[in-house]
């Protein structure tokens, strides 16, 4: 059986706190033990705000290039100028939409660039530098912690092409191959599938959201139970490639 847990009591994060830590003592608070195999999701914006990955709009001084897709977009060039320093290629601009290529390889609105749940009118969270590298970090600590080996996801909400609403993707990963391949396999008719390669990585920060609820401040779930393969994977891993965009 699988079974999702948030975790409560994470205080408010700022820069230069341990978020293994912080994950270790809320899960003890509720007593919940950190056992091997276990997954835990962080999102995105505590390991941002952990990072110092936090910036104030008014600090950014917006070129011409800015102020243009600004115009064109009704966005503040400020606001703009922090997408461009954070973007490898627009994918799309249109109305007030901004989807970019981040320089992880990630394609989202406006270059993951969040305003939801920050203090301060003027401040936006950035994506962590290396999502990847921060889940393992945090992976490192609680074995450390607990001598348990244990799952990340780092996870962030983003859009999809052709569907409405938002769901949670996986944007960092450690411990975990973040497929579940089924190819080779047969199914129950006896057929050879041969493209079936689930994205378990995304499943999991998606089921995770289901009790992350952003308003009650819930940044952190324990997920146990769920079967897959240990492994090196890594977020970037799931990233479609240039080459293989069939609408390019």
């Amino acid at each position: 059986m699988i079974t999702i847990t948030p975790l409560t009591e994470i205080p408010l994060i700022k820069e230069g706190d341990n978020l293994a830590k912080m994950i270790f003592q809320s899960a003890k608070a509720q007593k919940i033990e950190l056992e091997e195999g276990d997954i835990v999701v962080v999102t995105q914006k505590i390991v941002s705000k952990s990072e110092g990955r936090v910036i104030n709009l008014e600090s950014i001084k917006p070129s011409s290039f800015a102020r243009w897709v600004a115009l064109k977009t009704d966005r503040d060039p400020q606001y703009v100028e922090a997408i461009l320093r954070e973007t490898n290629r627009f994918v799309k601009m249109k109305y007030r939409h901004i989807i970019t290529e981040t320089k992880h390889g990630f394609v989202c609105a406006n270059a993951g660039i969040d305003r939801s749940n920050i203090e301060g009118e003027e401040t936006i969270s950035l994506l962590p530098k290396d999502p990847d590298e921060s889940a393992r970090r945090i992976r490192a600590e609680i074995k450390k912690l607990t001598g348990k080996n244990v799952v990340i996801i780092i996870t962030d909400t983003w859009g999809r092409p052709w569907r409405l609403g938002q769901v949670n993707f996986a944007i960092g990963v450690a411990g975990m191959t973040p497929f579940r391949d089924h190819r080779g396999e047969t199914d129950m008719f006896g057929y050879t599938l041969r493209v079936t390669n689930i994205a378990i990585a995304d499943e999991l920060a998606s089921a995770a959201e289901l009790v992350m609820a952003k308003s009650d401040r819930i940044p952190v779930a324990v997920i146990k139970g769920c079967k897959y393969s240990v492994g090196g994977g890594s977020a970037r891993g799931l990233i479609r490639s240039i080459k293989d965009d069939l609408f390019k």
